[in-house]
């Protein structure tokens, strides 16, 4: 084995035999503790019910720690640890993080909520303060500031549309709202000149602002302040543990209410926070994920360092800040995957790449995690370093990921890999896989805080009996209901507290869940079959030339189409190695191209065990990215399929006319 492996110049120091044996006894693995064989028990009585098999007793798990029962004592409890110990990074292009000390971000916070009790916000729960930035460390300075008084925090953010916007600001009636930037205040000042949120008062910035702006809030009743003009100091006033936290608008149109008594088990107890932990923040704080992250963080002193603000400068901050945690979606992991296996040309290079992940993936299975093996060094490290080399773990949630990429990455990568599921209603979390297990294609066990269950869903011929159905969710963890709407509230939870979440789940023999369906964007072809449009689009992204695809289809029509983004740093080549020459434009016209791409997703959809009914039949090649900027991703990463259908309903409606003559 090692004769091939003599190609690679790195082999140099290692070709003794001699320095090879030294080489393993200093680096021998130790295996990690395997979880129990069933991680999850049923419920007496109720076998499509369980709960984790961590819990020693029937009771749910409530707090953590019994003196931290709030948010806000999660800060104070990582103040205790820290002190005057770094707590948020931030960096100017090109230099290295500064940090704020948790003592300065405990003080900042404390004058900030004074300040804006003096601009007459009330300290109480039923005091609504919006907040419309950047992640940056003023978001958590701010949000800190409302639940040391008490108020509940309501995130903004820009794709929310106007329209939804407006509706926020009306349903909350939101009064007092701190801005990062001057064009962020102008479009508030948009709304407000409207005359449709009478509410609206105030506006702090984080930045500098321009005398025109505040002489347009002078001129529509809206008082505008720099953040450095309302710091005074008062007293005081933490929340209770029922005490409301935050209003989180997630479509626009309802609004998630959560307890301020947030579960602390989405991190702790599964794997251990150290002070000296890093975490890169870059996933949009106005969602539960990242902020379940960073609540994590804090109560164990640990840091998080924020990124610029520009998501292609991401890996750049990556590599200066060395994070030991990376929280992501599984649309970046698909990056990553790609890039690796892109940047392996030769036939030699790619079996020694292949060979060298299954040794890995070997390790694995006997439950060894670690950076540092022989094939850590010859091959991966690398791959390592572009995530900075410390990364310790890595949790992937908001989405299915494949089973093959989260293999793959937990080989090349060197760490913990952990996927989990929720949602917003659930506070982020209620699914968790185990270090230890590191088999694939499940979200794992339900948390100690959370009980899960599946119920029958008839339509589409899932039944609890056989362990498949929808996936329910009742514990401390699910939240209080929709802001000011019971008829949504009552529709999402059931009269016995569960949360009824629209995706489909199968219950595995070891008590992890797997999630296969989505009842919420499921749809039938004319022929009465029932389309899940995200597992096949999660499918055909395994394409090498596929960046993006959105599946289409409805009950007026037999078949599926597709629209495909091919990813702009491989499909010129890609093309070229099948006798096609061109520019990604000229490219993505090409009917041969396109003929190409058809043929390749469907064989990898049809190795995937696509049915023929589930392949798209016809496609249309667009040479520009799905993003957030242009409406068409949600801040998670997750396509906006309304909008999508409407920006391609032209080219949709000619692909079917096609199919028709």
């Amino acid at each position: 084995r090692f004769i091939i492996l003599e190609v690679l110049p790195q082999l140099t120091a290692l070709l003794s035999l001699a320095s090879l044996t030294t080489y393993w006894l200093v680096t021998r693995p130790r295996p990690i503790q395997p979880p129990c064989d069933l991680q999850a028990q049923s419920i007496p009585g109720d076998q499509s019910c369980r709960r984790s098999a961590l819990l020693k007793d029937d009771n749910l798990l409530e707090f953590y720690y019994e003196d931290t029962k709030t948010v806000y004592d999660m800060f104070q409890r990582g103040l205790q640890i820290a002190g005057n110990g770094p707590c948020l990074g931030f960096r100017k292009p090109g230099e290295p993080y500064q940090w704020i000390s948790y003592t300065e971000v405990a003080e900042r916070a404390q004058v900030l909520g004074s300040g804006l009790l003096a601009k007459g916000c009330k300290p109480n729960p039923q005091q609504y303060v919006g907040i419309f930035a950047q992640n940056r460390p003023e978001w958590v300075i701010t949000e800190l500031a409302c639940y040391t008084f008490s108020m509940a925090l309501v995130p903004l953010y820009d794709t929310l549309g106007l329209e939804a916007m407006v509706h926020i600001l009306k349903l909350a009636e939101i009064s007092m709202v701190v801005c990062d930037k001057e064009d962020k205040a102008e479009s508030l000042l948009k709304i407000k000149e409207k005359g449709v949120t009478p509410a609206l008062s105030c506006l702090v910035l984080f930045n500098p602002f321009s005398a025109a702006l505040l002489e347009r809030g002078r001129k529509c009743g809206v008082e505008i302040l720099q953040l450095s003009q309302i710091m005074v100091r008062s007293n005081i006033n933490p929340p209770k543990p029922q005490d409301l936290a935050v209003v989180c608008f997630t479509s626009g149109t309802t609004g998630n209410v959560t307890d301020q008594q947030t579960p602390q088990t989405l991190l702790t107890g599964y794997f251990v926070i150290r002070q000296e932990d890093v975490s890169i923040s870059y996933l949009p704080l106005a969602h539960m994920f990242e902020r379940m992250i960073q609540v994590s963080m804090f109560c164990h002193g640990a840091r998080v360092g924020f990124y610029q603000g520009d998501i292609s400068l991401l890996m750049d901050d990556i590599k200066t800040l060395k994070p030991t945690f990376f929280p992501v979606v599984p649309r970046l992991l698909n990056r990553i995957y790609d890039k690796i296996l892109g940047s392996v040309t030769s036939p030699l290079r790619r079996a020694i790449l292949h060979y060298a992940v299954r040794r890995k993936q070997a390790e694995l299975s006997s439950g060894v995690v670690r950076n540092n093996s022989l094939w850590d060094r010859l091959i991966f490290n690398k791959i390592q370093a572009s995530l900075g080399g410390n990364l310790r773990f890595i949790l992937t949630a908001s989405a299915p990921i494949s089973p093959t990429v989260l293999s793959f990455l937990r080989a090349t990568l060197g760490c913990l890999i952990f996927e989990g599921y929720g949602q917003t209603e659930c506070t982020a979390g209620c699914t968790f896989s185990m270090p230890g297990d590191w088999s694939a294609g499940h979200v794992g066990a339900p948390l100690p805080c959370a009980m899960v269950k599946l119920t029958d869903i008839p339509d589409m011929n899932y039944y609890a009996k056989n362990g498949e159905g929808e996936i329910c969710i009742r514990g401390h963890s699910v939240f209080r209901g929709y802001l000011k709407d019971e008829e949504r509230t009552g529709e999402a939870l059931d009269a016995d507290g569960w949360l009824h979440t629209g995706d489909v789940g199968q219950w595995l023999p070891n008590g992890t869940l797997r999630i296969v369906d989505r009842k919420k964007h499921i749809f039938k072809l004319s022929q009465g079959e029932y389309i899940a449009p995200e597992k096949i689009e999660n499918v055909y992204t395994r394409c090498v030339a596929v960046l993006q695809v959105f599946v289409h289809g409805d009950s007026l029509q037999s078949h599926l189409i597709g629209v495909v983004v091919p990813d702009p740093e491989v499909f010129v080549d890609w093309a070229k190695e099948r006798g096609i020459v061109g520019s990604y434009e000229e490219l993505c016209q090409n009917p041969d191209v396109k003929k190409a791409v058809l043929e390749d997703m469907t064989a990898v959809g049809k190795e995937a065990g696509l049915k023929s009914f589930e392949q798209v039949k016809d496609l249309y090649l667009h040479p520009e990215m799905f993003s957030v900027s242009n409406g068409l991703l949600t801040p998670t990463l997750k396509s906006k399929r309304v909008d999508l259908r409407r920006v391609f309903s032209e080219q949709i409606a000619q692909m079917y006319s096609k199919s028709s003559v």
